[in-house]
């Protein structure tokens, strides 16, 4: 029994990178985006932009584990209405991107993500986050100044998501993929806005409680939204959400 539990583990580590990252290959298309390719120090660097209206912020849009910008719409087009100029990174591997995905390698992108935007507009910039793109979007907070962190669905430890799917000890296995939010708090100065659904069943609201606390205990502002009816898919669709986006941003 023994061998076949450590068989299963085994297995497990060796196809959890296709479980964390399911990319969708479909390439991203809206009307008012272009799409810039750039080499960073992370390797190339593939963004879309709306370029906004003179006045509004800029957001960085760190998008889930889909891995395509055109399974984001609703995130799309809602902070371009408002005329906020939109940088979206895409994922190696995804929306017909180049390269492979990695914990490390997204993270580092990520950070090349925001130095991108940076040099290129004086607007203050807001960085957003959704499921795995949470994990970018607290990587790049506690890194760099920015004016506002808004995560949608967080996790606290990846690994323990894929321990409650998989009845492993995913935070404890070599060679697996972590993305250990709560080790990643250190250095956020902005305020946080969180939000969840209370129906969520891939990552439930007592994840993203438990990553406010922790934020909480590190001295950062945060605030926590549960929202009611919320699963994982539909929280860009909920009543409210997006007018509790625009009251944190001031606009």
């Amino acid at each position: 029994m023994l061998g076949l539990y450590a068989l299963y583990a085994a297995v497990a580590i060796w196809m959890h990178p296709g479980l964390i990252y399911p990319f969708d290959p479909r390439p991203f298309e809206m009307e008012g985006y272009s799409t810039v390719t750039t080499q960073s120090d992370a390797g190339p660097l593939t963004v879309s932009v709306s370029e906004g209206e003179a006045g509004q912020p800029a957001v960085l849009f760190f998008m889930g584990n889909t891995g395509s910008l055109a399974r984001f719409p609703t995130s799309m087009t809602q902070h371009q209405a408002a005329g906020r100029m939109v940088v979206a990174m895409q994922y190696p591997g995804g929306g017909g991107v180049d390269g492979a995905p990695s914990e490390g390698g997204l993270k580092d992108l990520a950070l090349a993500g925001f130095d991108w935007v940076a040099a290129n507009t004086d607007r203050p910039i807001y960085v957003h986050g959704y499921s795995l793109g949470t994990g970018l979007a607290v990587h790049v907070a506690a890194r760099r100044e920015i004016a506002g962190l808004m995560l949608d669905a967080p996790f606290a430890r990846m690994c323990d998501v894929m321990a409650r799917q998989s009845a492993l000890p995913a935070c404890f296995l070599p060679g697996v993929q972590r993305w250990d939010t709560l080790h990643d708090l250190e250095g956020i100065t902005a305020d946080v806005h969180i939000q969840h659904g209370d129906a969520d069943q891939l990552i439930p609201a007592s994840d993203g409680q438990c990553l406010a606390r922790a934020m909480e205990a590190e001295g950062i502002d945060v605030t926590f939204h549960l929202v009611p009816g919320g699963t994982h898919n539909n929280i860009f669709r909920t009543e409210g959400y997006w007018d509790r986006v625009a009251a944190f941003m001031g606009r």
